[in-house]
């Protein structure tokens, strides 16, 4: 299995102070310790007119130009770029979304190994691509024109999509899974090389206590089986095609301390490798490497393995003590 991080600062809106670019060199090059290890990162179509705003909120008036780090940092090192194109129009706009994703295969496409199209369409929340007009067809035109756009270009990075799971956590999804159930499977799901799982269980409301029905462990468990084998086999999305777990979290911030995090990073890294041969995943990258600000009790917050000024909290030497133990 493979291991990464977002190292980048920002979580949705909350970014407390600027990234420093040689303190997440030096710390994924620790969490790493010279194996490959996937690297993060995010731009946003916003659509048109542009939301100068939004782009300044979200830390993405810059995509085209620059990711968090200089080019050649990503491609160095056995570092793979898994690059997510966001779609956050104000209004539907498929065929602006469609020469966004021509641009970023311009810009980027010599880079990524992984390129994910929409982040969590089926998520309905503000700031994240479910909310958006038309995110059914970005998604569902937008994997096989960026397939096409790689072929013509000589590039074969893989390309997948997103979601949040399981549906209970969302007040139900299925008007998304329906959809992509009506589309014959030689229009997208042929298209589709993994599929990837943001999974925050404990992030956003309580769970039962550690060991127990409900507990950040089982609930891992659960949300991977769920979109294993309810979810995917709806979309005509095969067994053979990878689940990477492409964002997982958990805060740090008050009630809860720096070994809480640890604990229940440690639990969720846990289920999600004893589950990786059944249920065929190939990745998992861990959100963030930085809090977005150490300063509030919010969780998106600190979510980092460490603090807003590059301190190592105690899950920080946890996930590299996994890196280094779990097998390739």
């Amino acid at each position: 299995m493979k291991f990464g991080i977002y190292p980048g600062g920002r979580a949705g809106t909350t970014c407390s102070r600027p990234a420093d670019p040689a303190a997440i060199r030096e710390l994924v090059d620790r969490l790493a310790g010279g194996r490959p290890f996937v690297v993060r990162e995010y731009v946003h179509h916003l659509g048109e007119p542009h939301r100068p705003d939004l782009a300044a909120s979200l830390g993405a008036h810059h995509g085209l130009d620059h990711l968090t780090l200089p080019d050649e940092w990503y491609a160095e090192s056995g570092r793979e770029l898994d690059l997510v194109v966001s779609y956050l129009p104000a209004t539907a706009d498929l065929p602006g979304w469609l020469r966004f994703l021509e641009a970023v295969v311009d810009r980027y496409g010599h880079l990524v190994r992984f390129l994910q199209v929409t982040l969590e369409p089926n998520f309905p929340i503000p700031l994240i691509d479910g909310s958006s007009p038309g995110v059914l067809d970005a998604l569902v035109h937008g994997i096989p024109h960026v397939k096409s756009l790689l072929r013509a270009r000589g590039l074969a990075p893989a390309v997948g999509f997103s979601v949040a799971e399981p549906a209970e956590w969302l007040g139900g999804d299925d008007a998304f899974w329906a959809h992509l159930n009506s589309v014959p499977h030689q229009d997208f799901a042929a298209h589709v090389d993994y599929v990837g799982l943001g999974l925050y269980p404990d992030a956003f409301s309580p769970v039962a206590p550690r060991g127990t029905p409900g507990d950040v462990g089982s609930l891992t468990a659960h949300a991977l089986r769920h979109l294993r084998e309810h979810s995917l086999p709806r979309a005509h999305i095969p067994p053979e095609t990878p689940i990477h777990v492409v964002e997982n979290g958990s805060p740090s911030g008050a009630p809860r301390d720096g070994d809480a995090q640890r604990e229940s990073l440690t639990d969720m890294i846990g289920a999600v490798l004893a589950l990786r041969a059944p249920l065929n995943i190939a990745q998992y990258e861990l959100f963030s490497l930085r809090d977005a600000d150490s300063g509030t009790s919010a969780p998106l917050g600190s979510l980092g393995l460490v603090t807003d000024t590059y301190e190592p909290k105690p899950a920080f030497a946890a996930y590299r003590d996994i890196i280094r133990s779990a097998d390739g």
